[in-house]
Protein backbone atom coordinates (compact mmCIF):
# COMPACT_ATOMS: atom_id res chain seq x y z
CA UNK A 1 0.00 0.00 0.00
CA UNK A 2 2.47 2.61 -0.56
CA UNK A 3 4.89 3.87 1.37
CA UNK A 4 3.85 6.89 -0.46
CA UNK A 5 1.91 4.27 -1.77
CA UNK A 6 2.42 1.61 0.52
CA UNK A 7 -0.41 1.04 2.96
CA UNK A 8 -3.47 -1.08 2.45
CA UNK A 9 -5.65 -2.94 2.49
CA UNK A 10 -8.16 -4.43 4.59
CA UNK A 11 -10.86 -5.21 7.34
CA UNK A 12 -10.93 -4.44 11.20
CA UNK A 13 -10.61 -8.18 11.59
CA UNK A 14 -7.79 -9.35 13.95
CA UNK A 15 -8.85 -10.72 17.07
CA UNK A 16 -10.11 -7.77 18.77
CA UNK A 17 -12.08 -5.20 16.65
CA UNK A 18 -14.37 -5.74 14.17
CA UNK A 19 -15.11 -2.65 11.96
CA UNK A 20 -13.44 -2.92 8.15
CA UNK A 21 -11.74 -3.95 5.67
CA UNK A 22 -4.73 -1.32 -1.47
CA UNK A 23 -4.94 0.87 -4.09
CA UNK A 24 -4.87 3.09 -7.59
CA UNK A 25 -3.37 6.27 -9.16
CA UNK A 26 -6.82 8.27 -9.36
CA UNK A 27 -7.97 9.22 -5.69
CA UNK A 28 -11.07 7.43 -4.34
CA UNK A 29 -14.76 8.25 -6.32
CA UNK A 30 -18.08 7.78 -5.40
CA UNK A 31 -19.68 5.85 -3.11
CA UNK A 32 -18.61 2.68 -1.05
CA UNK A 33 -15.96 4.51 0.90
CA UNK A 34 -18.42 6.24 3.38
CA UNK A 35 -17.98 4.76 6.43
CA UNK A 36 -20.58 2.72 8.14
CA UNK A 37 -22.90 4.14 10.46
CA UNK A 38 -21.39 2.18 14.12
CA UNK A 39 -23.83 -0.01 15.63
CA UNK A 40 -24.76 0.53 19.22
CA UNK A 41 -22.39 -0.63 21.57
CA UNK A 42 -24.14 -2.98 24.38
CA UNK A 43 -21.73 0.09 27.02
CA UNK A 44 -23.33 3.22 25.57
CA UNK A 45 -19.69 3.96 24.26
CA UNK A 46 -21.30 5.59 21.16
CA UNK A 47 -23.27 8.31 22.94
CA UNK A 48 -21.96 11.43 23.08
CA UNK A 49 -19.60 12.27 25.76
CA UNK A 50 -16.55 14.59 26.34
CA UNK A 51 -15.97 16.44 23.45
CA UNK A 52 -12.35 15.87 22.26
CA UNK A 53 -10.59 16.93 19.24
CA UNK A 54 -8.59 14.41 17.34
CA UNK A 55 -5.87 15.70 14.89
CA UNK A 56 -5.42 14.37 11.21
CA UNK A 57 -2.53 13.67 9.40
CA UNK A 58 -2.21 11.28 6.28
CA UNK A 59 -0.04 11.63 2.44
CA UNK A 60 -2.17 13.28 0.05
CA UNK A 61 -4.48 11.36 -1.96
CA UNK A 62 -2.56 10.11 -4.75
CA UNK A 63 -3.67 6.58 -4.83
CA UNK A 64 -7.13 5.41 -4.62
CA UNK A 65 -6.28 3.23 -1.27
CA UNK A 66 -4.74 6.28 0.14
CA UNK A 67 -7.75 9.18 -0.91
CA UNK A 68 -10.20 6.58 0.75
CA UNK A 69 -7.56 6.52 4.14
CA UNK A 70 -8.87 10.43 4.57
CA UNK A 71 -12.51 9.91 2.87
CA UNK A 72 -13.43 7.23 5.80
CA UNK A 73 -11.72 8.81 8.46
CA UNK A 74 -13.74 12.45 7.85
CA UNK A 75 -16.79 10.43 7.56
CA UNK A 76 -16.16 8.69 10.33
CA UNK A 77 -15.37 11.56 12.79
CA UNK A 78 -18.48 13.20 11.48
CA UNK A 79 -20.97 10.34 12.98
CA UNK A 80 -20.11 12.00 16.07
CA UNK A 81 -21.28 15.01 17.87
CA UNK A 82 -18.33 15.14 20.36
CA UNK A 83 -15.63 15.01 18.10
CA UNK A 84 -14.48 18.32 16.31
CA UNK A 85 -12.27 16.96 13.20
CA UNK A 86 -8.98 18.71 12.55
CA UNK A 87 -7.42 17.43 9.79
CA UNK A 88 -4.25 19.38 8.19
CA UNK A 89 -3.32 19.39 4.42
CA UNK A 90 -2.16 16.18 3.33
CA UNK A 91 1.44 15.81 1.18
CA UNK A 92 3.82 13.16 0.07
CA UNK A 93 6.52 15.75 1.63
CA UNK A 94 8.09 14.21 4.70
CA UNK A 95 9.31 17.65 6.17
CA UNK A 96 5.29 19.08 5.18
CA UNK A 97 4.23 16.52 7.79
CA UNK A 98 6.44 16.83 9.87
CA UNK A 99 5.39 20.72 9.98
CA UNK A 100 1.84 19.76 9.75
CA UNK A 101 2.13 17.57 12.86
CA UNK A 102 3.89 20.02 14.87
CA UNK A 103 1.08 22.32 14.39
CA UNK A 104 -1.68 19.81 15.72
CA UNK A 105 0.91 19.40 18.95
CA UNK A 106 1.05 23.54 18.93
CA UNK A 107 -3.15 23.85 18.74
CA UNK A 108 -2.88 20.93 21.67
CA UNK A 109 -5.46 18.43 20.01
CA UNK A 110 -7.24 15.70 22.44
CA UNK A 111 -5.35 12.51 20.15
CA UNK A 112 -3.74 12.54 16.84
CA UNK A 113 -4.61 10.05 14.39
CA UNK A 114 -0.77 9.56 11.82
CA UNK A 115 -0.80 7.64 8.89
CA UNK A 116 3.14 8.80 8.67
CA UNK A 117 4.94 8.68 4.95
CA UNK A 118 7.61 6.84 6.43
CA UNK A 119 7.27 5.58 10.16
CA UNK A 120 11.14 6.31 10.85
CA UNK A 121 11.16 9.64 9.34
CA UNK A 122 8.13 10.82 11.26
CA UNK A 123 9.36 8.88 14.82
CA UNK A 124 10.21 11.88 15.99
CA UNK A 125 7.86 14.01 15.52
CA UNK A 126 4.95 11.72 16.88
CA UNK A 127 7.29 11.44 20.40
CA UNK A 128 7.29 15.17 20.47
CA UNK A 129 3.09 14.90 20.89
CA UNK A 130 3.68 11.96 22.84
CA UNK A 131 5.80 13.90 25.60
CA UNK A 132 3.33 16.74 25.59
CA UNK A 133 0.73 14.41 26.57
CA UNK A 134 -1.25 13.90 23.45
CA UNK A 135 -1.99 10.23 22.57
CA UNK A 136 -0.93 9.17 19.24
CA UNK A 137 -3.15 6.77 17.03
CA UNK A 138 -0.34 5.58 14.69
CA UNK A 139 -2.21 3.70 11.03
CA UNK A 140 -0.75 1.84 9.04
CA UNK A 141 2.88 2.54 8.66
CA UNK A 142 4.63 2.11 11.94
CA UNK A 143 6.98 4.43 13.75
CA UNK A 144 9.55 1.83 14.92
CA UNK A 145 9.90 3.26 18.50
CA UNK A 146 6.42 1.88 20.70
CA UNK A 147 7.03 5.12 22.41
CA UNK A 148 5.59 7.11 19.97
CA UNK A 149 2.28 6.16 19.86
CA UNK A 150 -0.24 5.24 22.45
CA UNK A 151 -2.29 2.88 19.90
CA UNK A 152 -1.75 1.07 16.34
CA UNK A 153 -3.55 -0.77 14.07
CA UNK A 154 -3.16 -1.46 10.45
CA UNK A 155 -3.61 -4.30 7.81
CA UNK A 156 -2.24 -7.80 7.55
CA UNK A 157 0.68 -8.04 5.03
CA UNK A 158 1.82 -11.60 5.61
CA UNK A 159 -1.97 -12.72 6.22
CA UNK A 160 -2.29 -11.23 2.69
CA UNK A 161 -0.25 -13.55 1.08
CA UNK A 162 -1.40 -16.34 2.96
CA UNK A 163 -5.48 -15.59 2.32
CA UNK A 164 -3.97 -15.46 -1.43
CA UNK A 165 -2.02 -18.72 -1.49
CA UNK A 166 -4.83 -20.85 0.30
CA UNK A 167 -7.24 -19.52 -2.55
CA UNK A 168 -5.06 -20.66 -5.35
CA UNK A 169 -4.08 -23.22 -3.72
CA UNK A 170 -7.06 -24.80 -2.84
CA UNK A 171 -8.76 -24.07 -6.49
CA UNK A 172 -5.73 -25.08 -8.14
CA UNK A 173 -5.61 -28.59 -6.31
CA UNK A 174 -9.72 -28.89 -6.46
CA UNK A 175 -8.90 -28.84 -10.36
CA UNK A 176 -6.18 -31.63 -10.53
CA UNK A 177 -3.86 -29.41 -11.11
CA UNK A 178 0.01 -30.54 -10.71
CA UNK A 179 3.24 -28.43 -11.22
CA UNK A 180 1.40 -25.59 -11.76
CA UNK A 181 3.18 -22.17 -13.38
CA UNK A 182 2.47 -19.57 -10.96
CA UNK A 183 3.35 -16.14 -11.31
CA UNK A 184 3.25 -13.26 -8.95
CA UNK A 185 3.01 -9.44 -9.23
CA UNK A 186 4.28 -7.69 -6.39
CA UNK A 187 4.37 -3.63 -5.61
CA UNK A 188 7.86 -2.22 -4.62
CA UNK A 189 9.90 -5.32 -4.37
CA UNK A 190 11.82 -3.46 -1.40
CA UNK A 191 9.53 -2.80 0.84
CA UNK A 192 8.85 -4.83 3.70
CA UNK A 193 4.79 -4.75 3.08
CA UNK A 194 6.15 -6.42 -0.05
CA UNK A 195 8.24 -8.98 1.24
CA UNK A 196 5.36 -9.76 4.18
CA UNK A 197 3.14 -10.36 1.21
CA UNK A 198 5.31 -12.60 -0.89
CA UNK A 199 6.26 -14.46 2.01
CA UNK A 200 2.94 -15.35 3.23
CA UNK A 201 2.07 -16.08 0.00
CA UNK A 202 5.20 -19.04 -0.29
CA UNK A 203 4.28 -20.20 3.06
CA UNK A 204 0.74 -21.11 1.76
CA UNK A 205 1.20 -22.51 -1.41
CA UNK A 206 4.11 -24.74 -0.08
CA UNK A 207 1.36 -26.58 2.20
CA UNK A 208 -0.35 -27.70 -1.18
CA UNK A 209 3.49 -28.63 -2.62
CA UNK A 210 3.25 -25.75 -4.67
CA UNK A 211 5.65 -22.51 -5.19
CA UNK A 212 6.25 -19.59 -7.62
CA UNK A 213 7.33 -19.86 -10.62
CA UNK A 214 8.04 -16.09 -11.55
CA UNK A 215 7.51 -12.61 -9.92
CA UNK A 216 7.88 -9.11 -10.55
CA UNK A 217 7.28 -6.16 -9.32
CA UNK A 218 5.04 -3.19 -10.23
CA UNK A 219 5.48 -0.33 -8.54
CA UNK A 220 1.71 0.19 -7.35
CA UNK A 221 0.87 2.07 -10.38
CA UNK A 222 -1.78 1.35 -13.21
CA UNK A 223 1.03 1.82 -15.74
CA UNK A 224 3.46 -0.39 -14.67
CA UNK A 225 1.02 -3.12 -14.03
CA UNK A 226 0.24 -3.21 -17.34
CA UNK A 227 3.65 -3.31 -18.55
CA UNK A 228 4.82 -6.23 -15.93
CA UNK A 229 1.61 -8.37 -16.90
CA UNK A 230 2.59 -7.88 -20.50
CA UNK A 231 5.90 -9.01 -20.05
CA UNK A 232 4.88 -12.29 -18.04
CA UNK A 233 1.96 -13.31 -20.18
CA UNK A 234 4.13 -13.11 -23.33
CA UNK A 235 7.24 -15.30 -20.76
CA UNK A 236 4.73 -17.78 -19.79
CA UNK A 237 2.46 -19.24 -22.93
CA UNK A 238 0.38 -20.86 -19.77
CA UNK A 239 -0.24 -19.79 -16.69
CA UNK A 240 -2.42 -21.37 -14.05
CA UNK A 241 -2.42 -18.85 -11.53
CA UNK A 242 -1.43 -15.05 -11.12
CA UNK A 243 -1.16 -13.10 -8.01
CA UNK A 244 -1.38 -9.15 -7.91
CA UNK A 245 -0.54 -7.72 -4.49
CA UNK A 246 -2.56 -4.43 -5.42
CA UNK A 247 -5.74 -3.90 -6.97
CA UNK A 248 -4.73 -0.19 -8.21
CA UNK A 249 -1.83 -1.44 -10.19
CA UNK A 250 -4.62 -4.45 -11.01
CA UNK A 251 -6.32 -2.07 -12.81
CA UNK A 252 -3.29 -2.25 -15.42
CA UNK A 253 -2.85 -6.01 -14.96
CA UNK A 254 -6.50 -6.97 -15.97
CA UNK A 255 -5.95 -4.38 -18.83
CA UNK A 256 -3.11 -6.60 -20.02
CA UNK A 257 -4.60 -9.41 -19.89
CA UNK A 258 -7.87 -9.02 -21.62
CA UNK A 259 -5.30 -7.39 -24.72
CA UNK A 260 -3.77 -10.35 -24.72
CA UNK A 261 -6.95 -12.32 -24.74
CA UNK A 262 -5.61 -14.71 -22.42
CA UNK A 263 -7.97 -16.25 -19.63
CA UNK A 264 -6.51 -19.79 -19.02
CA UNK A 265 -5.68 -18.93 -15.29
CA UNK A 266 -7.18 -17.76 -12.38
CA UNK A 267 -6.13 -14.46 -10.26
CA UNK A 268 -6.31 -13.22 -7.10
CA UNK A 269 -6.15 -9.33 -6.41
CA UNK A 270 -5.02 -7.52 -3.33
CA UNK A 271 -6.41 -4.50 -0.75
CA UNK A 272 -10.48 -5.14 -2.17
CA UNK A 273 -11.00 -2.14 -4.57
CA UNK A 274 -14.81 -1.78 -6.09
CA UNK A 275 -12.94 -2.50 -9.44
CA UNK A 276 -11.91 -5.84 -8.32
CA UNK A 277 -15.00 -6.43 -6.92
CA UNK A 278 -17.32 -5.62 -9.87
CA UNK A 279 -14.55 -8.29 -11.91
CA UNK A 280 -15.22 -10.74 -9.69
CA UNK A 281 -19.14 -10.50 -9.23
CA UNK A 282 -19.07 -10.34 -12.87
CA UNK A 283 -18.42 -13.84 -12.99
CA UNK A 284 -16.69 -13.91 -16.79
CA UNK A 285 -13.13 -12.45 -15.42
CA UNK A 286 -10.16 -14.35 -15.10
CA UNK A 287 -10.64 -12.30 -11.23
CA UNK A 288 -11.99 -14.97 -9.19
CA UNK A 289 -10.75 -12.86 -5.99
CA UNK A 290 -9.17 -10.09 -3.84
CA UNK A 291 -7.74 -10.24 -0.70
CA UNK A 292 -8.32 -7.82 1.75
CA UNK A 293 -6.45 -4.68 3.02
CA UNK A 294 -9.42 -2.36 3.42
CA UNK A 295 -9.24 1.80 4.57
CA UNK A 296 -11.59 1.07 6.48
CA UNK A 297 -8.75 0.68 8.59
CA UNK A 298 -8.91 4.92 9.12
CA UNK A 299 -12.74 4.79 10.19
CA UNK A 300 -11.63 2.67 13.00
CA UNK A 301 -8.42 4.58 13.90
CA UNK A 302 -10.76 7.61 14.40
CA UNK A 303 -13.05 5.39 16.70
CA UNK A 304 -10.07 4.09 18.89
CA UNK A 305 -8.64 8.00 18.82
CA UNK A 306 -12.00 8.78 20.31
CA UNK A 307 -12.52 6.50 23.12
CA UNK A 308 -8.67 6.64 23.87
CA UNK A 309 -9.70 10.30 24.15
CA UNK A 310 -12.08 10.30 26.29
CA UNK A 311 -10.73 7.45 28.74
CA UNK A 312 -12.62 4.38 27.60
CA UNK A 313 -11.83 1.09 26.38
CA UNK A 314 -13.40 -1.45 23.71
CA UNK A 315 -17.02 -2.24 24.75
CA UNK A 316 -16.68 -6.00 23.86
CA UNK A 317 -13.54 -6.53 25.73
CA UNK A 318 -12.82 -6.99 29.61
CA UNK A 319 -9.91 -4.30 30.04
CA UNK A 320 -10.77 -0.89 30.79
CA UNK A 321 -8.56 0.64 28.08
CA UNK A 322 -7.69 0.41 24.51
CA UNK A 323 -5.54 -2.21 23.00
CA UNK A 324 -1.98 -1.62 22.17
CA UNK A 325 -2.17 -2.58 18.98
CA UNK A 326 -4.90 -4.30 15.82
CA UNK A 327 -3.93 -5.98 13.13
CA UNK A 328 -7.09 -6.41 10.91
CA UNK A 329 -7.40 -9.92 9.06
CA UNK A 330 -7.09 -10.26 5.74
CA UNK A 331 -10.44 -11.25 4.17
CA UNK A 332 -10.79 -13.38 1.18
CA UNK A 333 -13.73 -11.83 -1.02
CA UNK A 334 -15.23 -14.34 -3.82
CA UNK A 335 -18.32 -14.02 -6.09
CA UNK A 336 -20.42 -16.02 -3.29
CA UNK A 337 -19.54 -13.37 -0.89
CA UNK A 338 -18.91 -10.45 -2.46
CA UNK A 339 -22.58 -8.77 -2.07
CA UNK A 340 -21.05 -8.13 1.91
CA UNK A 341 -18.17 -6.22 1.25
CA UNK A 342 -19.27 -3.59 -1.52
CA UNK A 343 -19.95 -1.23 1.42
CA UNK A 344 -16.13 -1.39 2.85
CA UNK A 345 -14.37 -0.97 -1.15
CA UNK A 346 -12.85 2.13 -2.66
CA UNK A 347 -12.92 3.12 -6.45
CA UNK A 348 -9.36 2.57 -8.11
Amino acid sequence: MSDNVARRGFLVGGAVLLAAGCTSNEPAAAPSSAAPAPAPAASGNDQPGTKVVIGFSAPAADHGWIAAIAKNAEATAKQYTDIEFKPVEPTNDINQQISAVESLIAAKVNALVILPNDGQQLNQVALQATEAGIPVINLDRIFPDKLAYRSWIGGDNYGMGVAAGHFVGEQLKGKGVTNPVIVEIQGIATLPLTQDRSKGFADALKTYGFSVTAKQDAKFTVETGNQVATSLLQAHKKIDALWNHDDDQGVGVLAAIKEAGRNEFIMVGGAGSLNAMREIQSGSSVLQATVTYSPTMASSAIKLARLIAQGKGMSDLVENQVPQSLTLASETITKENVEKYLALGFES
